[in-house]
């Protein structure tokens, strides 16, 4: 038989783990789930109606019994399940009065923002990216602003696929470093507004040169998406959540990345190869004794 809706996991263990008299302590705990959990122990003997001894001398025996190391221990469980039965209602809100709403909030929008971005890649266009990433003879990654850490972190890893892969946080070297690209090589542009005025003359000095350019960006429409030959779109749920006209998130860039990656890991001969030379040479500055 199933619980009933106000009967939590812990609670209907206690009851069956239990003689008549902790029967009793177990009932109450049914009846009223979310309030014993507040309950000292010597609150929930005179709930229960048992003495004073049952709640508070005995008590590690019934909480032993469901492998708790005390009254406390076993407290803080039931509450978890008063929690988990009474999820949060989910909002857009961060508020430093209420945390736990907040963090709920965030975790959500994050879960969609990520969820978003991976069912919104097609299958096709992503394989013609990878065919350019895997043939190209150098690739060239350029961010401006907030997105430069989701460059460095893209070039670091295509590296160790043993990817010829350049970047750097300065855009003037980036500029420079555009005009030495070839047919045979790829630029990867990420912004996420599509707006960028340092970025879109990289990309109109790769078209110039026949270079084939792919854009990680949030608006499909923005000058920048109209200069690529690919678009690879992220998904910014960020000004949800501080209700302003825009706000960066990396997380989406960031997963599409990652995508990237696994499917050059797998889908690059030697890649895997090349990780495990990579992590080789990485091991000594991780020795510390």
């Amino acid at each position: 038989m199933g619980e009933t809706p106000g009967q939590c996991g812990h609670a209907a263990l206690l009851r069956d783990a239990l003689f008549q008299c902790g029967k009793r302590i177990a009932d109450c705990v049914l009846e009223d789930t979310a309030g014993v959990a507040a309950m000292t122990s010597a609150e929930l003997a005179h709930c229960s109606s048992t003495s004073e001894a049952t709640g508070e001398k005995k008590k590690p025996v019934f909480a032993k019994k469901l492998g708790f190391e005390n009254y406390r221990a076993f407290q803080l469980a039931l509450a978890r399940d008063v929690m988990e039965r009474q999820p949060l209602e989910i909002s857009n809100e961060v508020q430093l009065d209420n945390i736990p709403q907040s963090l709920q909030n965030i975790l959500s929008n994050k879960i969609d923002e990520m969820s978003a971005t991976i069912n919104g890649i097609n299958p096709e266009n992503l394989q013609r990216v990878l065919e350019l990433l895997q043939n190209a003879q150098l690739v060239q990654i350029a961010a401006v602003g907030n997105t430069i850490p989701v460059a460095m972190d893209a070039a670091f890893k295509f590296n160790q696929l043993g990817m010829r892969c350049i970047t750097s946080e300065i855009s003037e070297k980036n500029s420079a470093f555009a005009l030495t690209l070839t047919p045979q090589d790829v630029l990867l542009l990420i912004s996420n507004s599509g707006k960028s005025r340092r970025l879109n003359q990289m990309a109109q000095t790769a078209r110039d040169n026949g270079v084939p350019v792919v854009l990680i960006t949030c608006d499909r429409s923005s000058p920048l998406a109209q200069l690529a030959d690919h678009l690879l779109i992220s998904t910014n749920r960020e000004q949800l959540i501080t209700t302003t006209d825009f706000a960066l998130s990396r997380i989406s860039a960031i997963v599409i990345i990652e995508v990237l990656y696994n499917f050059l890991l797998v889908g690059r001969p030697g890649a895997k190869g090349f990780v495990s030379r990579h992590e080789g040479l990485m091991a000594h500055d991780k020795d510390v004794r």
